[in-house]
């Protein structure tokens, strides 16, 4: 089984890193600038210690670093949080800008002409099947399915979010959205192959796309 999970940053590497203080982290954590879910609390030998992803919350505190100063933290909360339902892009610059590799846009958007113009939603489709792909775990027509899952019904999550789930049985793959901090159990024939968190996708593409 692959899970698609984060290396982390503790706590303390995080504030020794950065140079931040406890008060400011989670300062900006009540103002919401830092999202909830990236306080991951895991057990160590000493008891509980709180972990972050490290690809996501570094450039975040690079950046309310950078603009504190300009801005107040409200303000920061649309810089660091735009609304991206209205965000476009055409097809061809999705691989141009290196966002979703040229295979996989010619794969699952290859009716459409270069310049066709993809909502962020069929972007973000892309960009999970993409990272899917690169592990080498998920085939192209497998990744088929993937979309078709994601187009039927993940907009019946709205904001709450959600988790893609992979898994296979006797040779058969199958696809499924799952509600955050739900666990789900298999029974001994069913192998998990990937499970990926949409709210993580949705921040990276958000930084890519910036």
């Amino acid at each position: 089984m692959i899970n698609m999970e984060r290396e982390l940053i503790s706590k303390k590497e995080l504030l020794e890193q950065t140079g931040i203080s406890y008060g400011q982290l989670y300062r900006w954590k009540r103002k919401q600038l830092i999202p909830e879910e990236w306080f991951i609390r895991k057990s160590v030998f000493t008891g509980q210690e709180t972990f972050f992803p490290r690809d996501l919350i570094l450039p975040r505190i690079d950046k309310i670093l950078h603009l504190k100063d300009d801005v107040s933290l409200d303000e920061l909360v649309g810089k660091l949080s735009p609304d991206l339902n209205d965000f476009t892009l055409s097809k061809g610059d999705c691989w141009k800008r290196n966002i979703v590799s040229e295979v996989v846009v010619r794969r699952f958007a290859g009716e459409l002409p270069e310049q066709a113009v993809l909502s962020f939603q069929k972007i973000l489709f892309l960009f999970m099947a993409d990272k899917m792909l690169q592990t080498g775990e998920m085939s192209l027509e497998e990744g088929n399915l993937l979309i078709s899952t994601l187009e039927k019904h993940f907009a019946d999550f709205g904001d709450k979010g959600c988790e893609i789930v992979f898994i296979r049985k006797m040779g058969v793959s199958i696809f499924f959205l799952l509600g955050h901090a739900e666990t789900v159990h298999f029974d001994h024939g069913v192998k998990q192959v990937l499970r990926l968190s949409a709210a993580d996708c949705i921040e990276e593409l958000r930084m890519r796309l910036a």
